[in-house]
């Protein structure tokens, strides 16, 4: 058991993602402080009306971006391993927990057919985006964090993933996730062409 300091926010940081975050808060710049000077982890915990979730993620200071003079930050963090909550504890200015990390089930990594059919909607809803392909390892255990890290999906899609102990079914609701998000985008694309010509777009 380890005991780290908690930022609750109203995202989720997935393993492996990178995403920019603003610090302005005393607490928050004390925490990241002690992070950059010590080389430490922080958990990040997705945080909203309902309460903190019992699940997050050990996130690295990957880069400073800017440091202003009342002590404000901008930076890059990406997300290592997860953890869950065991027991909060207290003495900072910031929440602190017991965490435990977690890991997948035994067994639970995905058929070479389902990492075809996962790098397939990832592929068709990149060319509906007009964006470029990155390099991916069929055989990573966290494919799954690699893909949906690059997407913005919701934050409660993005919780289900991180809760999820087999990459197997990561991989099953990614797919999902990716097919609707390419519908999305392919029923924007023809609202577009209608509205440009004059045209209507029933929503049903």
């Amino acid at each position: 058991m380890e005991e780290i300091g908690l930022f609750p926010l109203g995202i989720v940081l997935l393993p492996t993602e990178r995403v920019p975050l603003h610090i302005f808060e005393e607490r928050y710049r004390e925490l990241v402080g002690e992070s950059l000077a010590d080389d430490r982890r922080f958990g990040l915990v997705f945080a909203d009306d309902d309460g903190v979730r019992s699940m997050g993620t050990k996130a690295a200071v990957a880069q400073v971006l800017n440091r202003f003079p009342d002590g404000r930050m901008n930076i890059i963090v990406e997300g290592e391993e997860r953890f869950t909550i065991v027991r909060m504890t207290g003495g900072r200015s910031f929440d602190m927990a017991e965490v435990e990390l977690v890991e997948d089930e035994p067994d639970s990594g995905p058929q070479a057919e389902q990492v075809e059919a996962t790098l397939e909607a990832f592929g068709d809803l990149a060319e509906l985006a007009g964006t470029d392909l990155p390099d991916l390892d069929p055989a990573d255990p966290q494919l799954s964090f690699v893909i949906a890290g690059r997407i913005e999906f919701e934050a409660s899609a993005k919780q289900e993933l991180l809760e999820s102990r087999s990459e197997r079914h990561r991989q099953e609701r990614l797919i999902e996730l990716l097919d609707e998000a390419a519908e999305t985008l392919r029923f924007q694309k023809l609202a577009r062409e209608r509205a440009s010509g004059n045209g209507q777009v029933e929503s049903s």
